[in-house]
């Protein structure tokens, strides 16, 4: 049984899931696989070439975990909850083309996996939809360790292609259907400033909203206009109204986003689609940039030469203070590979591909 998934990038609402506003990520063509089969005792091999590791567990005993994201152990625990059920273990090789820790969650797709996998090799298989397998790797990541991602991550990469994904009041995946031409994904190779890029764009937007309410009860994250946002400039500092103001602005280009992606699905060949989905991602990027401060100079130089090469837009992914950045490059993506590497990064031209599949 060989299983594959992929990566993803976030097109729109990045630094919102978390905050109950929706996001619409798209998955892409670098995948991770687990492919095994059984064995006769209780044994699980883990084999990952790729880092040069080999991990072994008992499936029988997985509990309590043994490292901080113990996520080998922690998805089987979930299904097990679930009512799966194991009476033998199995030899596996896990390999993947995603960059790691950059920002395109190559642990969520690895759980998808995983998940996927144990589910069909179980002693009777659920056979658990993609929505499903999104929702197990959730638990799998994030609520069985107490982190503070939101859910884009697990869903994009088990369902694939395009989605919109709304957390609140209550989960909403509506699957998008646009014609998207070819990106950049650019690695800087720096590490991933998570918990940094957290403390600010997540607790410290939770601290602002707060303050906000306590003078205007009738505020929404999810309803307040624009406009009204500089009644606020009162009693906020000149750094969180400008988060503030941030959140407000990615909230609007996101809905302005899924209309365009919305309108391209159905009209593929009208208007100047390439030209405005791109400006919109870059106009993502600055205040990613320049109020969430989630970007790096080294993601600035390699965006602005992927923008001197023709690329059309891009925008950092990810929780940013490192890892990834990508362009879009529907017409001269070479070029803009080329640029991204000159200017110091790691380049891999990217498409939108389907979410978690058996091989």
């Amino acid at each position: 049984m060989k299983i594959s998934t992929p990566g993803r990038i976030c097109l729109f609402g990045e630094h919102q899931d978390y905050l109950g506003l929706p996001v619409i990520a798209a998955a892409i063509s670098r995948r991770i696989s687990v492919e095994g089969d059984y064995r006769s005792d209780n044994r699980v091999i883990l084999r990952l070439p790729d880092l040069g590791a080999q991990l072994e567990l008992d499936i029988t005993n997985t509990f309590p975990y043994v490292t901080q994201r113990d996520y080998f152990r922690s998805t089987i625990n979930v299904l097990k909850r679930r009512g799966i059920t194991f009476s033998k273990g199995f030899d596996c090789t896990i390999q993947g083309n995603i960059p790691i820790n950059s920002g395109t969650s190559s642990s969520s797709a690895l759980i998808v996996s995983w998940a996927n996998f144990l589910d069909r090799m179980s002693d009777k298989p659920a056979y658990f939809s993609d929505k499903e397998l999104g929702e197990i790797a959730n638990a799998a990541e994030v609520l069985e360790f107490g982190e503070p991602g939101g859910m884009m991550d697990n869903y994009s990469t088990a369902i694939g292609n395009v989605i919109y994904l709304e957390s609140t009041p209550e989960i909403h995946v509506e699957a998008l259907t646009p014609t998207l031409g070819t990106f950049v994904l650019g690695d800087s190779l720096e590490p991933k400033d998570t918990l940094g890029i957290l403390a600010r764009c997540r607790y410290g937007m939770e601290a602002v909203i707060a303050r906000v309410k306590a003078h205007d009860s009738a505020f929404s994250i999810f309803t307040t206009p624009l406009e009204k946002i500089a009644e606020y400039r009162s009693y906020l500092s000149e750094d969180d109204h400008s988060l503030l103001k941030a959140n407000i602005e990615d909230r609007d280009i996101l809905v302005a986003g899924k209309d365009l992606l919305l309108k391209n699905a159905v009209h593929a060949s009208e208007g100047d689609f390439h030209s405005e989905f791109g400006a919109l991602l870059y106009r993502h990027h600055e205040n990613l940039r320049d109020h969430k401060r989630t970007s790096t100079p080294k993601i600035e130089r390699m965006m602005d030469a992927a923008l001197a090469a023709g690329a059309l837009g891009g925008k950092i992914n990810g929780s940013g203070g490192g890892g990834c950045m990508f362009a879009y490059a529907p017409e001269n993506a070479g070029a803009v590979a080329a640029a991204i590497e000159r200017a110091g990064g790691k380049s891999y031209m990217i498409t939108v591909d389907s979410g978690t599949r058996v091989e």
